[in-house]
């Protein structure tokens, strides 16, 4: 590694560099969803002669631990600095359970560090239309966070009260008291819908429906994991599989603890 390259802190002041250098490796984030990611997380970035040539995230969630939004600059790959950043980032929290999802390119280093494969991330999207009307399905309200916090919790262990704290401020929740909730907000180059956290595949079913029904003709994303029997049905409605991740796990398996399950992620980054 050059001895030109320091380490710094990951701050709001290094989005837009941040930006660029998602927007060369041909992430569709927008400045707004690294400032959500940042928000949330702690980081490192890497300096060349005071030019960011590479990211690192790491976000808490009690128990469990995402490290994300790992980028190194072209120029500069091959020379251990992923290895290097990513190590940093994660010295800022000390989870019980590290997560990611994987691309092949970054899997390699995944694997070396410890990380064991533990499922597939399949991203959706596309366009929507013709979707019939939802009932029994409502617009959450700020009074509805705590169950909603809680039924998310129930999926994996993980307490993310701040993340959704954070999207029921950028976005709306679709909520089926008791049953199940799902989060829209913007993302990328339209909408993403995530997390979904239902009792079963019907209940979350009728949620991506009731979010989905009204926004048609919009770009719409959601991302699942191959633990759930919805991506058919995703594929059925006219989200098409685009790509799939790796889901990598670290450390002191969280699981389940109840009824709720997961069927799809707030973001890559977030789980």
């Amino acid at each position: 590694m050059t001895q030109t390259l320091n380490f710094a802190p990951f701050g709001p002041e290094h989005l837009d560099a941040a930006l660029r250098l998602s927007r060369e490796a041909g992430w569709p984030h927008r400045r707004e969803d690294w400032a959500l990611v940042q928000s949330v997380s702690q980081g490192v970035v890497a300096q060349e002669d005071g030019r960011v040539v590479a990211t690192a995230l790491a976000t808490p969630f009690g128990p469990v631990g995402m490290v994300n939004m790992i980028i190194v600059d072209e120029t500069m790959r091959g020379r251990g600095l992923g290895r290097e950043i990513m190590q940093q980032a994660m010295a800022l929290a000390q989870p019980q359970e590290w997560r990611l999802v994987a691309t092949q390119a970054g899997l390699p280093l995944y694997l070396k560090l410890g990380f064991v494969e533990c499922g597939l991330v399949h991203q959706h999207q596309g366009h929507v239309a013709g979707l019939p009307t939802v009932k029994g399905v409502r617009w959450a309200e700020a009074s509805d966070l705590p169950a909603i916090v809680a039924m998310d919790r129930d999926t994996n262990g993980a307490d993310r009260a701040t993340l959704l704290t954070a999207l029921a401020k950028r976005g709306r929740i679709a909520l089926i008291d008791g049953k199940g909730f799902a989060v829209l907000r913007d993302f990328g180059r339209g909408h993403v819908v995530g997390p979904v956290v239902a009792q079963d595949d019907a209940t979350a079913r009728d949620l991506l429906g009731f979010v989905l029904a009204g926004r048609g003709g919009e770009f719409m994303r959601v991302d699942t994991t191959d633990e759930t029997d919805i991506a058919g049905w995703l594929q059925d409605i006219g989200l098409a599989r685009v790509d799939t991740g790796i889901a990598m796990r670290r450390g002191d398996i969280q699981a389940r603890t109840g009824a709720f399950q997961r069927f799809a992620l707030a973001a890559q980054a977030l789980g």
